[in-house]
C-alpha cells in the first residue's frame, strides 16, 4: 500500500500522490494512514519549505472513499469509528503541516479528495475541475473533524449547502465559495502549481510557518497571551531577517537558511536588541 501514496523530493518542494490512478485515486482505510505518516514526516523536516499535493494523472485529485471496501472496512459503527480514527489523524496531520501545502487539483475532486485538498493552503485547478461531497446519496454524514475542515475554509452556510443538497458543481463554483484559490486553464494547472510552490519555497521558511501558525491560532477565540503578542516580533531576531534585508537593498536574491538561522529559539533578544 506504501506505492499508493508517493513522496517525491525536488529540493526544498515535497510532493505528494495520491496514487491509484486506475481507480481514480479512490481512497482506502490504508491510503489515509499512509498519508497521515507522510504529513507527519514531512512536517518534521526542517529541508522541507513546500508541500504540493496532487492526485496521479490528470483525470482526479480524488473521487472520495472507495465505496469497494466499505463491506469489510466500514459496514458497521465499530468499523467506521476505526476508520475515522485513522481519517481523523490524517486531516489533524495535513491541517496542521508546519509547512505551506498547495493542491494542484485536476479533474474530480469530490466527497474525501475535497476534504484533502481543502486542508491545503493554496487549492489550484482546472477550468473542468468538478467539485462537491454527495455522500447524502449514500446515507453518510461527515463526522466532526470533517466537516470543522469544510466549515474553516467556506464558513458553515456554504458547508451545509455543499453537505444537504449533495450537488457536483464546477471550478467557477467552487471558486466562488471559496473551495479553490485559482482557477487556470486544464493544461496549465501543473506548471501553475509548481510555480507556486517554488516561489512560497523562495520565501523565508520560518515566516511561512510563523503565518501558518498566527492564522490557526486566531481561529480561537480565547484572547492571546502576551507571550504569543510578543511572537509577532520574533522575526526580528532571526538571522533571515538579516538576510532578507540585506538582500532587498543589495537588489539580489536572499538565500534563507531557516532553523539554522534562528539567532534563539524561545525568545528574540534583549530589549535593547528589539529597539
Amino acid at each position: 500500500m506504501a506505492d499508493t501514496i508517493l513522496v517525491q523530493h525536488d529540493g526544498d518542494i515535497a510532493t505528494v500522490v495520491l496514487n491509484r490512478p486506475e481507480k481514480l485515486n479512490a481512497l482506502t482505510k490504508p491510503m489515509w494512514e499512509r498519508l497521515g505518516d507522510a504529513f507527519l514526516a514531512l512536517s518534521a523536516d526542517d529541508a522541507v519549505r513546500c508541500v504540493l499535493i496532487r492526485g496521479a494523472g490528470e483525470k482526479a485529485f480524488a473521487p472520495g472513499n472507495d465505496i469497494a471496501e466499505f463491506d469489510r472496512e466500514r459496514a458497521n459503527v465499530e468499523q467506521a469509528r476505526a476508520y475515522g480514527k485513522v481519517m481523523t489523524r490524517t486531516i489533524e496531520a495535513i491541517g496542521h503541516c508546519r509547512h505551506p501545502v498547495v493542491a494542484q487539483i485536476h479533474g474530480v475532486c469530490v466527497g474525501g479528495g475535497l476534504e484533502i485538498a481543502g486542508l491545503a493552503d493554496i487549492r489550484i485547478c482546472g477550468a473542468s475541475s468538478r467539485f462537491g461531497v454527495p455522500i447524502n446519496r449514500l446515507g453518510l454524514v461527515m463526522a466532526y473533524s470533517e466537516i470543522g475542515a469544510l466549515i474553516a475554509l467556506a464558513g458553515e452556510a456554504t458547508a451545509l449547502e455543499i453537505l444537504l443538497e449533495g450537488r457536483v458543481f464546477d471550478a467557477a463554483e467552487a471558486k466562488d465559495k471559496g473551495l479553490v484559490t485559482r482557477v487556470v486553464p486544464d493544461d496549465q494547472v501543473a506548471a501553475e502549481a509548481q510555480a507556486t510552490a517554488r516561489r512560497i519555497a523562495d520565501g523565508a521558511p520560518l515566516v511561512a510557518r510563523w503565518h501558518k501558525q498566527f492564522a490557526r491560532r486566531l481561529r480561537d477565540a480565547r484572547p492571546l497571551t502576551a507571550e504569543e503578542l510578543d511572537e509577532g516580533f520574533a522575526c526580528y531576531g532571526t538571522e533571515d531577517f538579516r538576510i532578507g534585508r540585506e538582500a532587498f537593498l543589495a537588489k539580489a536574491k536572499p538565500e534563507f537558511k531557516g532553523r539554522e538561522g534562528v539567532r534563539r529559539a524561545k525568545g528574540f533578544g534583549t530589549a535593547d536588541e528589539r529597539r
